[in-house]
């Protein structure tokens, strides 16, 4: 029995790291997006936050300086379609809200010093990583 239960949490191991080629550009922007946000001084404290109400999901929990930063990244494999960071529309802003409420609820954090960033990664070579802050206003979605 206990053979069993090793193999299984193998096989599971093994499928979780074969991700699908969308799901590997968006790891690596997400790695790119942590080290320009490291380079600019953030602070980065947590990486795919999901809240227990299940609302969503934020990509990167950031501090820079007082200021709380929950942000989304978004990446593309080319520029053809415009900007990714575009596709943070009124329905993933109300999720991004929801968690960012939660986690800055939880953490003790004001309203008033929490702001939404977005970043967008364009994965052309070089690849393009652009930071927009303060992205959304967080009393209201745009």
């Amino acid at each position: 029995m206990l053979l069993y239960g090793v193999a299984d949490r193998l096989r599971q191991w093994a499928r979780r790291r074969r991700w699908p080629a969308d799901q590997a550009a968006g790891r690596l922007g997400e790695d790119l997006a942590h080290r320009l946000l490291l380079g600019r001084g953030y602070k980065v404290v947590a990486r795919n936050w999901r809240p227990r109400c299940g609302a969503g999901e934020i990509d990167l929990v950031t501090w820079e300086g007082p200021v709380l930063a929950f942000v989304e990244v978004k990446t593309r494999g080319t520029g053809e379609f415009g900007e990714p960071g575009r596709a943070v529309d009124r329905e993933k802003q109300t999720a991004l809200l929801r968690a960012g409420g939660e986690y800055a609820r939880r953490a003790g954090v004001p309203w008033d010093r929490v702001r939404f960033d977005v970043v967008s990664v364009v994965l052309e070579r070089p690849p393009r990583v652009e930071l927009r802050r303060d992205a959304f206003a967080s009393g209201q979605t745009v």
